[in-house]
């Protein structure tokens, strides 16, 4: 992508090329396609942040030559999410990966330096979440973000929520991630005057369906200022927060 790159910036330099048609060859170039995959170089550029990898549903292999792919077109730090042990260590032998097994997460690369206006708050309502909170609160680091983790501060015991009021009051974000009723979302709703996003989790017993109960819960909440994400989707809670954050 570098090369690509320097080769459009020299034709706008010799007149070859205006400014508004290198600007759209940045956003417009296509991708590497490597038969199973077709890996997005020019994401960074359009997004400003890297394509990441999901790994659930792909093979060790597949994810080793999608990482192989972007570490050439220039992609220094690579977020895989969804990723298992055993294709982590996979992965690893081709790639110097971090593993979080807590979140089933990889990171090649080291943290980068917080960018973020203030702090991303992530809370859960018992430990049962914490697999969704890592997931979202190393994501929201990966992505230049200072995070504080407020673990098991759920409503069934509310003055373990209320033991951490500075925090929840002086948080930028908050990701609040529970599952059972979801009710953690609301409350940090009605404490805080900034974002909330609230992740529902597939922890709790059958009448929860899988996280369908605390979905519905947290889109219902009477809290303002609460907006909702997929069930388990802590990587989206976290993406949308880091936006929120560098603002």
């Amino acid at each position: 992508m570098n090369e690509e790159v320097k080769k459009i910036l020299e034709m706008v330099q010799s007149g070859d090329l205006s400014v508004e048609q290198a600007m759209h060859q940045l956003k417009t170039e296509p991708f590497r396609d490597i038969g199973y995959a077709k890996v997005d170089t020019h994401r960074a550029l359009r997004k400003g942040v890297g394509e990441v990898i999901y790994g659930a549903g792909k093979t060790a292999e597949q994810i080793t030559g999608i990482m192989t792919s972007m570490r050439q077109a220039g992609q220094e730090r690579i977020l895989v999410t969804r990723i298992s042990p055993e294709k982590a260590e996979e992965v690893g032998k081709a790639h110097p990966i971090t593993f979080y097994q807590d979140a089933n997460l990889a990171i090649l690369g080291d943290m980068p330096e917080k960018t973020g206006k203030g702090t991303i708050v992530v809370a859960t309502g018992g430990t049962s979440d914490v697999p969704v909170a890592e997931e979202a609160a190393l994501t929201a680091e990966f992505l230049g973000n200072q995070v504080t983790r407020l673990y098991d501060v759920g409503v069934a015991g509310l003055h373990r929520t209320l033991a951490h009021l500075d925090e929840i009051v002086d948080a930028n974000v908050l990701i609040a991630i529970a599952g059972m009723e979801g009710a953690l979302a609301s409350v940090l709703g009605g404490l805080a005057e900034c974002p909330v996003i609230a992740v529902p989790t597939s922890v709790g017993y059958g009448a929860s369906f899988g996280g369908i109960a605390a979905l519905l819960s947290m889109l219902n909440s009477c809290a303002s200022g609460v907006s909702v994400v997929n069930i388990d989707n802590g990587f989206g809670a976290a993406y949308q927060a880091s936006l929120i954050n560098h603002r």
